[in-house]
Order: structure tokens, then sequence, then C-alpha cells
């Protein structure tokens, strides 16, 4: 339903507020690239952000990534988020969350449940606003970014993977950012479930609280039999954690279900070359904690890890103890070079400066021997010197496959 009834200000002019423009059809956009005004080719005006003028706007929308610093953020006087202009829609609400393995998480949840009248959004990249609201489920996959805004909304279940060091430069902090992921589980009711890491156990709440300190953990509460799960490592937690929700809802364990779901490529996707070497794409791997993920799954054989890029200030001392415990040779490549080749030294570590991936994968296939493994798992994000982690992914495996 359309809502004429506001002035409406929507801050950044992308797919969320896009979206958004449906329900607001006299909304004004504020975007920072904006230079001057216009209008869209929807009659929508868009306007640059310092014309914002928070006496003129009866209600505020960011677009989740604007961090709190922004000014647009700091005028508002009316601000809630995408989650809270719909927190009175009708669908149960599980929201999923966590540094790494959310979106496979929610992907796979909504495999097990969309025959029983799921839909998936949120940060998975479907908007709310496009989303079906008379449907019986919504799974959301949830930023922090997200939850820092949203002060009106909260989930039925929630879901929350763990969390490690990622957009601190965002949120300021750790403890903001932990703060963020933690929130919404205060809020919430007698009769609704959050499932969450055993660190925080104590959090006060009316909700049931489910903890886990592991894939056993998780297995053993809900009386799941992992031995039927074809998904391992990080994968069998997000597997295990989507037959929850569904055991949860409908006292069901559908193990043929969940063996069905296909992994999204760039998550420890795997390669061979054609000498029938292991090289392995994990370019998702954009921090520390999703790093270690894949270097746990194959540190029975000697890894060569392409390693760095932007790691937006994070200390990396955690992953290099972990390289320590293992049999690895480091190809850094990214804008955090210097900080690497640093550490590799302080742990004395082997390490190879390379010019850029092209090179680092050249160096690789000279040393790589048939039982080893070739790993890209980056630990640091790609926009330093690609589009996205996906060409940073997509080039690792076209030059793989020239090999």
């Amino acid at each position: 339903m359309q809502d004429t009834t506001k002035r409406v200000s929507l801050f950044g002019y992308g797919v969320t507020t896009k979206a958004l423009s449906k329900k607001f059809p006299f909304a004004i956009f504020y975007d920072d690239k904006c230079i001057k005004p216009f209008k869209d080719e929807n009659g929508f005006k868009i306007k640059p952000s310092n014309e914002f003028d928070p006496f003129y706007s009866d209600l505020e929308i960011p677009s989740p990534g604007i961090p709190p610093s922004n000014l647009l953020i700091k005028k508002a006087k009316n601000l809630q988020s995408e989650y809270d202009i719909f927190t009175d829609t009708s669908p149960l609400k599980i929201w999923i969350s966590g540094t790494n393995g959310k979106t496979t998480t929610t992907q796979m949840m909504q495999h097990l449940l969309c025959e029983k009248g799921s839909e998936s959004g949120g940060n998975i990249g479907t908007p709310l606003a496009n989303l079906n609201q008379n449907a019986k489920v919504w799974i959301l996959e949830t930023s922090s970014f997200t939850i820092h805004y949203t002060n009106i909304a909260k989930p039925n279940i929630y879901v929350l993977l763990p969390i490690n060091p990622d957009h601190l430069s965002w949120h300021g902090d750790m403890d903001r950012y932990v703060k963020a992921k933690l929130k919404p589980i205060v809020d919430m009711k007698e009769g609704e479930v959050a499932i969450i890491p055993d660190t925080y156990k104590g959090i006060k709440t009316m909700a049931t609280v489910i903890t886990y300190k592991d894939e056993q953990d998780l297995a053993s509460h809900f009386e799941i039999d992992t031995s039927l799960i074809k998904f391992k490592g990080a994968f069998l937690v997000d597997a295990l954690l989507a037959m929850a929700v569904d055991k949860i809802l409908f006292d069901t364990l559908n193990y043929e279900k969940i063996n069905s779901f296909v992994l999204d490529p760039h998550r420890q996707e795997e390669l061979k070359d054609s000498k029938n070497r292991l090289w392995v794409n994990d370019t998702k791997a954009t921090n520390i904690d999703a790093c270690i993920a894949a270097l746990n799954r194959y540190k029975d054989s000697k890894l060569h890890l392409v390693l760095g890029g932007d790691d937006k200030g994070v200390n990396l001392e955690e992953l290099f103890v972990f390289l320590t415990n293992i049999e690895v040779k480091i190809y850094i490549i990214g804008s955090n070079k210097d900080k690497l080749s640093d550490l590799a030294k302080k742990y004395k570590i082997e390490f190879i400066k390379c010019l850029n991936l092209a090179d680092a994968i050249k160096y690789i296939d000279k040393n790589l021997s048939s039982d080893e493994v070739a790993l890209l798992s980056p630990a640091a994000s790609s926009l330093d010197e690609f589009s996205s982690y996906t060409q940073r992914g997509n080039e690792f495996k076209e030059a793989v496959a020239k090999l």
C-alpha cells in the first residue's frame, strides 16, 4: 500500500531505496554522488545530499551501507530502517546474521522452506519492498548495518553465526559491531527463538535462547545426524542452522532436501588444472574468520595461500598465529602487502610478495605439487584492485583454466 501522507526522504539512490519508492511515490532521494538535482525515468527527484533539510522531512530511510558518520544521518530527525517500515507486515520473520556464512545459511533455509511458503531477501539481494507481504515466512539475511538503523522491527526467529572482526571502520570498533549483532535479541518476546553462539549466552531477553559452541552442539540439540549431511566444515554449520529452523517451525528434518542444495561459486570452490592439481577459489573469504575456515578444511595438505587486499585496518595477528600451526607458503597481493610481509617475517612463515593475483598464480604454478593445495582465501576485501570479490574469483578461475 502506498503512503502519500508523509514527506519521505530516501538516503542513497540504490537498490533498497529505489524499491521503497513504490511505497512512497512522492519521496525525494538524496545521494552523495549527485552533483545537481535531476529527475529519473520514473519522475523521482534526486538531489545532492547537502540539499537535505530535516525540517521538510517527516521520515528518513537510509540505504544500509551509509555509515553513521555521514552528514545525512547526523542531520536526520526521523530515521527508520527498511526493516522498521515493514515491521507490521504479516509474514513470520527470520533474521540471519553473523560475520560469515549468513548468505549460505539464508539460501539453505529458503531451499528447505520454499515449499512451505517462504521468501528470502534482505542483504541477500531482494529488498523487503519487493517481497510478497502475504508470504508465510520471510527469511532475511540481515547485516549489522541494517540492524544499527533498526529500532522498531524485530525477528520472530534470530539465527546468529559467529561474530569476528569485520566492518570495524563502519561501526567504529569491535564492541559496537558486536552490540549491533546482539541488538535484535534484547527486545524479542516470549515464544520467539534466538539461536546464538555460546559466547553470548548471558544476554537478557524474554525469548528462548539456544546456544551452540560448534556443529556438534547444534547437531546434538536438534537431534540431527551429521553423517547424513554431505556438507563439511563451515558449510555444515550453515546446513545445521537451516535444518534447526525447519525443525523449530515444522518439526521436520529433511536430509535429502538439504543435500540437494547447490553452493554458490566463490566460496571454497574446487577446481582442477590440466595437471589434475587442486586449486580452491575462496575469494569470498574477505575476513580472518572465513579464511581460517578454509584453512581448516585443507590443513592436512601443504597449502599455497594467496593472501591480501583491503583488510579495513583489522588486526591480522590471529590469522598468522593459526598459520604457524600448518604447512603453508603465502603469496601476498593487494594494498596490505607490506603489512602482511612484516607479519610473515615476524611469524617466520615463508612468503613471496607478488605484483598481483596473476603473478601469484604464476609463482604457485611453479611450486605446486600434485598432493598440495593452492588456495585463494584473501582475508581481505577485493576493492583495492578489483570491482568485486566475484571479479577476483573469476580472474583466478580463468587463469587456472589456462594452466
